[in-house]
């Protein structure tokens, strides 16, 4: 279990902080860039989570919060990591499965969805949106370093299950379509 006696340390009033292996690098470094993304989509199911969800859907998104610290911690580790927690294809497996079970519920789309509807679809949204932001910080830290990459078929398939909860939280045949040229 993880112990945290004092949240203030001063180590990055510099401007630098400390990797998992202990290493010092630029808070602005792709590394931590792509754990800060990863760290503001948990927030944002965060508050997707407070939006008062069905309770399938909620205990999904704590599953989720779960994996993502986990995927956090197996990107503060540079390398292979020896021992260090290391995310496997398993959660994103996981999520395929929650993917098809909801869709299937779902009238096939007709057009592309807007982001809105309920305060719960409009959340999910903007959680998937976060997810597509890691997902992008990732691709870029990847064209510099070695990154596992469970960490990326991870994002993008949460990505894809945001994106059909939302649907779900609208309700079957809910969905706010997208009107080319605009609605009228």
């Amino acid at each position: 279990m993880v112990r945290i006696d004092r949240v203030v340390t001063r180590g990055g009033d510099g401007g630098d902080t400390s990797l998992g292996d202990g290493a010092r690098v630029r808070k602005d470094d792709a590394r931590v860039v792509a754990m800060g993304a990863v760290d503001e989509a948990n927030a944002a199911i965060g508050v997707l989570r407070a939006t008062r969800l069905p309770e399938a859907a909620d205990a999904m998104l704590a599953r989720v919060q779960n994996d993502l610290f986990d995927l956090g911690a197996d990107l503060c580790v540079p390398g292979e990591g020896g021992e260090r927690l290391r995310l496997t294809d398993g959660p994103a497996a996981r999520l395929e499965a929650e993917i098809r079970a909801m869709n299937g519920e779902l009238a096939p789309l007709r057009s592309f969805v807007l982001p809105g509807g309920t305060i719960g679809a409009a959340q999910a949204h903007m959680a998937r949106t976060t997810v597509r932001r890691a997902e992008r910080d990732l691709v870029r830290l990847g064209a510099l370093q070695a990154v596992n990459p469970a960490l990326l078929r991870y994002l993008n398939r949460l990505s894809d299950h945001l994106f059909v909860l939302a649907r779900t939280l609208n309700g079957a045949d809910n969905d706010v379509l997208w009107v080319p040229g605009g609605a009228k």
